[in-house]
């Protein structure tokens, strides 16, 4: 080093007392087609997801709400303000854009004398450059820092699955379930879909740790039910996943799934993992009515907070609907039993057989006990009431399925019509099929709804793999009459519907008579929805809840029933049907239950 080096950096101070100069028109000439300018965001397009700012290394991105933009499912509300400051133009942000909302235009050229100016939201505070279409965008086709396509699921061929109850859908590997977790962009958006608000991207990132212990702990954290609900969960959070919108959602279900899949059945595996084992008791006792979802959900979490539980259900074994509404196929016992094992080795006392409201009345839970949840679920059919309806050969879906479940005889005859377009129609159907199956050596099941087929709310997966299974699907007629000679069955028939709810939105069918078809059957099965039993609410305790118009109980934000301080209610009737939505609100009412006997 010499003088001058030494020197060199203090002539700087020779420029202290200049003016600064502004050059209003720096270059004055139009930028090479992509170049990378200012941004524009299509707010319209945009959810607010978050993986601009993310990814952002120099933290010049920060997401704000904006207004007339609300939050809704799929859309964060927010939308993303840029800092010029620390933006290096990199255009991260727009290359994992997941919507393709985020560009950067071609302009470069911005001159203001306020710094705060260069901070501002793309696409709501009007720039200048808001029309100009030359610039960076995200390259297409399939350019993207994630998998577009969503692993394979393996499962059993319909030729072999449509003869057996047997679960069909086989799981991912470990190498299948890491790929598909690799597409996760963490941006969180599932979350708040998720009724029960489980940390998705967090046990998902567990999966490509290849943690499984800590997935299983994040899985806790929020649902008690990891097996169940990763095969039947109505997975909506993957209906919102950002990376749907060019590509395969992720798989969200199948990957709750994996993680427990992978721990083993031995309770005392659960309690050394979650750290559940010397659980301390507080000397306060619920009672619990009903082990569906909600019940064990409350169960579960009241458990953790010392109360000793007591469930009492009315069938011979714990899981409500879960376990006498839905075919093993879909949702193997040993996995109900994996995930209920757990929550019975919490000190959680099942107790069979007995019928609230007859064997013990809902009074004296209330004085035996400190407080009552009761989540009772749907367990009742409803029925269309149209002529014919009250044939011995009209069945309904709900007594169907728990007969298979329970080896009660099931009626099987040649010739089958299921009325219904939601997934308990499909269940039915499907389980049918197999029956037939087993006694004819072939299907001949049909099902029919009032809704087209891209509106039946079945899941789209039900209806292709009941059509695989060699059942038919007839969408959009209504039932008419069950046609009956001399009293015997013959089928169903049904007009062609020309639209289900009036102009109020209210339950209204309208029907072509002219378009009239008759479906051959031997047996008809309606399955046209489910309601809830509440014969063991006395007449005193229902002069002092309050019911809404659906005849649904009125509850607080605690799940506890207005008027009536010691029940709290949840599930199915209050919310669903649904699991995850009585797994989630069987959790707030545990909390509930907790600050109404402590304060």
């Amino acid at each position: 080093m010499n003088i001058k080096d030494i020197f060199t950096p203090f002539t700087v101070w020779s420029s202290v007392l200049k003016d600064p100069v502004t050059i209003k028109n720096p270059i004055g000439r139009e930028a090479a087609p992509r170049y990378r300018g200012f941004h524009y965001n299509d707010i319209n397009a945009c959810i607010g997801c978050g993986t601009c700012e993310a990814i952002c290394e120099n933290q010049a991105i920060d997401l704000v709400p904006v207004e007339g933009i609300v939050t809704k499912s799929g859309d964060s509300g927010l939308r993303p303000m840029v800092d010029y400051g620390r933006c290096c133009w990199c255009a991260l942000c727009v290359d994992i854009c997941t919507t393709a909302s985020l560009r950067l235009t071609n302009a470069y050229t911005w001159v203001d004398t306020d710094p705060d100016n260069f901070r501002f939201i793309p696409g709501v505070d009007k720039k200048d450059w808001d029309e100009v279409q030359l610039g960076w965008r995200k390259p297409e086709p399939n350019y993207s820092f994630y998998g577009l396509h969503r692993q394979h699921m393996g499962e059993l061929h319909a030729e072999d699955r449509k003869s057996s109850f047997i679960e069909f859908v086989q799981g991912y590997s470990k190498e299948q379930a890491q790929q598909e977790a690799d597409r996760c962009v963490s941006c969180g958006i599932c979350v708040a879909t998720c009724p029960a608000h489980m940390g998705i991207p967090e046990y998902i990132k567990a999966i490509r740790n290849d943690d499984m212990e800590e997935g299983m702990r994040i899985l806790y954290e929020t649902n008690p039910l990891p097996e169940i609900c990763g095969r039947i969960c109505t997975h909506k959070c993957e209906d919102v996943c950002s990376i749907g919108h060019h590509g395969d959602p992720l798989s969200i279900r199948w990957l709750k799934r994996y993680i427990a899949d992978q721990i083993p059945t031995d309770v005392n595996t659960y309690q050394d993992i979650l750290g559940t084992g010397n659980l301390a008791k507080n000397g306060k006792k619920i009672a619990i009515v009903g082990s569906g979802p909600s019940g064990l959900s409350a169960a579960h979490y009241l458990a953790l907070l010392g109360y000793s539980i007591t469930v009492f259900e009315k069938l011979p074994a714990a899981g409500g609907m879960m376990r006498y509404g839905i075919p093993e196929y879909r949702l193997p016992y040993d996995q109900i039993d994996k995930d209920i094992n757990y929550i019975a080795s919490l000190g959680v006392e099942f107790k069979y057989n007995i019928t609230v409201g007859k064997d013990i009345t809902l009074d004296q839970l209330s004085k035996d006990f400190d407080a009552v949840f009761s989540g009772t679920g749907l367990h009742l059919g409803r029925s269309t009431r149209i002529p014919g309806s009250d044939n011995e050969n009209v069945y309904q879906s709900v007594d169907l399925l728990r007969d298979i479940v329970t080896g009660k005889p099931v009626p099987v005859m040649p010739k089958v019509v299921v009325i219904g377009g939601g997934n308990v129609a499909m269940d039915i159907t499907r389980s049918m099929a197999r029956l037939q199956m087993e006694k004819y050596g072939k299907v001949d099941v049909l099902a029919t709804s009032l809704e087209d087929e891209d509106f039946m709310p079945a899941d789209r997966e039900e209806i292709v793999e009941a059509r695989e299974e060699g059942c038919t699907i007839v969408p959009g007629y209504g039932p008419q009459e069950v046609v009956l000679e001399n009293g015997k069955l013959k089928g169903l028939k049904v007009w062609k519907c020309l639209s289900i709810f009036d102009e109020n939105k209210a339950f209204n069918p309208k029907f072509d008579s002219a378009q009239e078809r008759i479906f051959e059957a031997d047996m008809v099965i309606e399955s046209i929805g489910q309601g809830m039993d509440l014969s063991y609410l006395t007449e005193e305790i229902k002069s002092k809840i309050e019911f809404n118009n659906r005849g649904r109980i009125v509850v607080d934000a605690d799940y506890q029933a207005k008027g009536l301080p010691w029940l709290f209610v949840g599930g199915d009737i209050i919310e669903g049907p649904d699991v995850i939505h009585g797994i989630a609100n069987g959790h707030r009412a545990a909390m509930g239950i907790d600050r109404f006997l402590n304060g």
